[in-house]
């Protein structure tokens, strides 16, 4: 795969504005990816690790708490719902959002990525809405108030903005009908509102978390404000859901793991010492013949 990379044009263009052309040698570039593609791998096999365990600690806290599974319509049925939230809106969610910061992403074509993007959101909407459906069922079929707590408020904020978000999607980004300028308006809000429904989800899990403890702590021989087993289990799974949430987060804000704009990268996926082998031309018509090592010296004279 590294050397997928290194076959990427040694003229690369820096930055948006300028029309600055360097040339990288061979193995400037293969240090810089190597360092890139170590520690995003090293980032992802352990976002892999907490997200697996998100997984494992929900489907063991209402299995081993709360009497396992069943889609009935009773409270066994609830019990999907934690699950299916946190495979769907946490886990599966955060996957298909760092799709683009492969490595493998970085170099040919962007439809396969795209299609990869979109199918990935669209099965962990999938997994919501029936996490959903469990948790609807239950109330409806226990005669209990629906849509009354925060808890829910957000959950219910979160899935519309997730829905709306696949569908602009889908439409704008995948569907070739938009135009480039179309896309290049809309690309800052779709990636804004995709931290933001990742943000929601983390906050709708966790005080979804708080909720069902109270709730199954409330008349309990040991209270909440005792810490029991469970209370610790789950404020654990909590813990972790936060920390996976965050590193997501760490991983979509890292500008060297971005896929680079075709012929563009960002000054953090260059290494601020390059070596220029040929004439830069600036935009205002002058020319330079030679320019001091540095990025920061990297913008047009006068």
């Amino acid at each position: 795969m590294l050397n997928d990379l290194l076959k990427v044009p040694h003229f690369i263009r820096i930055g948006a504005s300028a029309t600055t052309l360097v040339s990288l040698s061979l193995s400037l570039k293969e240090r810089l990816l190597r360092m890139a593609v170590g520690w995003f791998y090293l980032s992802f096999y352990a976002l892999c690790f907490l997200g697996l365990m998100c997984i494992i600690l929900t489907i063991c806290w209402m299995q081993l708490w709360h009497g396992g599974f069943a889609w009935d319509g009773t409270i066994l049925m609830f019990n999907y719902h934690p699950v299916l939230m946190v495979v769907g809106l946490v886990v599966l969610y955060s996957a298909a959002s760092l799709v683009y910061r492969l490595p493998r992403s970085w170099v040919g074509p962007k439809l396969p990525w795209k299609i990869g993007h979109a199918a990935l959101h669209l099965l962990a909407f999938i997994l919501t809405v029936l996490g959903m459906v469990a948790v609807f069922q239950f109330h409806h079929h226990s005669k209990v108030a629906k849509l009354y707590s925060l808890h829910s408020w957000l959950g219910i904020v979160t899935v519309f903005l997730f829905a709306c978000q696949w569908f602009l999607g889908f439409a704008v980004f995948l569907l070739p009908w938009a135009s480039v300028w179309l896309r290049s308006l809309l690309k800052p809000i779709h990636l804004f509102f995709g931290v933001i429904i990742l943000s929601l989800s983390i906050a709708s899990v966790i005080s979804g978390i708080n909720e069902k403890l109270f709730f199954s702590l409330n008349n309990a021989t040991q209270p909440y404000s005792s810490l029991p087993s469970e209370a610790i289990f789950a404020n654990s799974l909590g813990m972790l859901v936060v920390i996976f949430g965050l590193l997501v987060l760490y991983i979509l804000l890292v500008s060297s793991w971005k896929r680079p704009e075709p012929g563009i990268l960002t000054e953090g996926q260059v290494e601020t010492r390059l070596t220029v082998h040929h004439t830069v031309t600036w935009p205002a018509g002058g020319t330079v013949t030679g320019l001091p090592e540095g990025m920061e010296r990297l913008k047009p004279l006068g």
